[in-house]
């Protein structure tokens, strides 16, 4: 049987499914037992043990735990490891990132971890390098293991945490209880969590912080849609008097430092509400774990180290733990286990089989005199978009009409827009252009972008010839006038590696960057204004 782990690459902790991630963790488990045992033969197992196979680490952003844990996990594989020197290297010259990773993937370097600000990098280069290692005939296709992306994901975090928990519920994948506390705004590692927690089968989060550190409202929702339990606390205190409290607490660090002087006047305050403190001990029930990805600030670490001592403590145990998941997902990605896994490789969703451009039989007609519309005649040959935006507000609809007429490459014909009320009391708007008009597939799949649920018309000899309604499209590409607004993306211009954006429809009908993960209405996806 083929190994559905070998050449995979770890972006998003959605890469691995969840009976892959549940396989991963029986795994690091018989690793973990190994090592304390000092089993040799099972050890060995694991082990890549070739010296040419090459792991190299690209850390573009400062990190102590994950970079030593990491590196300690590569050197227990007796292979090649090397580390991209990045105050030297070209990268700080202007340099692009395919270029860098292209050039390194002919050297024999397998495996790439890679730290760095800029979000989405990794998914980025596994595409680039993929392609790079057909087009010069590589043996091998390199992977990507995302070592943490500005305040995207950190999969291998997430996948590390996963384990710990299971660790303390004997390996019990039916429910978990968790409260995570502290900075979640920023914290990528509770973000990871919107989805890596789906790993168990029922799932209760409580989000404790104050407002100005609440985790976004984009993973909150993909929680939600997870099936997961949500319910929000501001502060340690609040949740404490709830009566109802996890027996698993995970805290990160405050990042006040990114905020702004408004927050910084008032951090005592946000620090206070989400530090432990030991009068709140006698309201903990015993075997309650707390957990931390660590670093703790130095002055005002979330969990004090009073409790360091404490059966409270499973911070250092999980940090520990980095090192021999890590050393499993390397293996896995090697192909040196996960020949024994029963399952599959995830099923890849065909959004080729979803129509998003409906055709309508034009009923029959013909035009009546005076049959206008608020002072504008029909046309008799054009096209005529309507039902533009709904239930919005007219000023609302007629920004949008301009961007329809920019998208749409209409700005230099002749017609027109307005705003019309419907018998049902919503505005709507309308697009007319009169003329010959021949409209490609593709024309009408940027329409059905920009303008989901209209109807577009196509009028011949003053009666429609053919009818469209258009829904949100699943995937929207391959569209150089398409841009992600988060400028720490690496398919925002402002980076200028020249990653076409890429979107995905979510279940509320909004598209989420492929990349990044920001979440944008049909509206802003796209660069062109009128």
């Amino acid at each position: 049987m083929a190994n559905v782990f070998k050449g995979r690459s770890l972006n998003v902790i959605e890469d691995f499914s969840i009976n892959e991630r549940r396989y991963l963790f029986r795994k690091v488990m018989e690793l973990k037992k190994a090592i304390v045992c000092n089993d040799e033969e099972t050890m060995s197992g694991f082990r890549v043990d070739d010296p040419d196979f090459g792991i190299y680490e690209v850390f573009l952003e400062d990190s102590t735990r994950t970079k030593e844990s990491f590196r300690n996990a590569a050197k227990f594989h007796h292979a090649k490891v090397s580390e991209l020197m990045c105050s030297s290297s070209s990268i700080n010259k202007g340099e692009s990132f395919a270029d860098t990773f292209n050039m390194l993937s002919g050297y024999s370097n397998r495996i790439f971890i890679v730290r760095s600000k800029v979000e989405g990098l990794t998914k980025w280069l596994s595409e680039e390098c993929g392609e790079y290692a057909v087009r010069n005939a590589l043996p091998y296709k390199p992977a990507f293991i995302n070592a943490g992306d500005g305040k995207h994901e950190h999969p291998t975090q997430e996948l590390l945490d996963e384990f710990t928990f299971l660790e303390d519920q004997d390996m019990d994948f039916s429910h978990i209880h968790l409260a995570l506390v502290g900075d979640l705004y920023h914290g990528r590692t509770v973000h990871s969590k919107a989805d890596g927690l789906k790993v168990f089968d029922s799932v209760k989060v409580d989000l404790i912080a104050p407002e100005e550190l609440m985790m976004p409202e984009s993973y909150i929702e993909i929680m939600k849609e997870n099936g997961f339990e949500v319910r929000i606390f501001p502060s340690i205190a609040e949740y404490l008097a709830s009566g109802d409290v996890a027996k698993m607490w995970y805290f990160t660090r405050p990042q006040l430092e990114r905020m702004g002087e408004r927050i910084l006047q008032k951090q005592d305050i946000l620090r206070d509400a989400i530090t432990f403190k030991e009068q709140f001990l006698p309201l903990i029930a015993p075997g309650t774990k707390f957990y931390h990805p660590l670093p703790r600030h130095k002055e005002h670490p979330t969990i004090p180290t009073f409790l360091d001592k404490t059966e409270l403590n499973g911070w250092e145990r999980q940090a520990i733990n980095g090192m021999y998941v890590r050393m499993v997902l390397l293996s896995l990605i090697a192909g040196k286990v996960g020949s024994d896994y029963e399952g599959c490789a995830e099923d890849v969703k065909d959004y080729r089989s979803e129509e998003y451009i409906i055709s309508v039989k034009p009923q029959d007609n013909v035009r009546k005199e005076k049959n206008y519309s608020e002072g504008v005649r029909p046309i008799e040959n054009g096209i005529v978009i309507d039902h533009i935006c709904k239930g919005d507000s007219p000023s609302e609809i007629r920004n949008h009409m301009r961007l329809i007429s920019s998208v749409l490459n209409l700005d230099e014909s002749k017609g027109g827009e307005w705003v019309s009320r419907g018998s049902d009391g919503k505005y709507k708007g309308i697009i007319f252009r009169p003329g010959d008009y021949e409209l490609s597939r593709k024309d009408l799949k940027r329409l059905a972008a920009v303008a989901p649920h209209c109807t577009l018309n196509i009028v011949r000899n003053s009666k429609v010839e053919s009818k469209f309604r258009t829904h949100m499209p699943p995937r929207i590409y391959n569209f150089s006038d398409l841009s992600c607004k988060n400028e720490a993306c690496i398919s925002n211009p402002c980076n200028g590696e020249g990653v076409p954006a890429v979107f995905f429809r979510t279940q509320d009908d909004k598209y989420r960057c492929a990349y990044c993960g920001k979440v944008h209405s049909f509206k802003e996806i796209w660069n062109k204004r009128g």
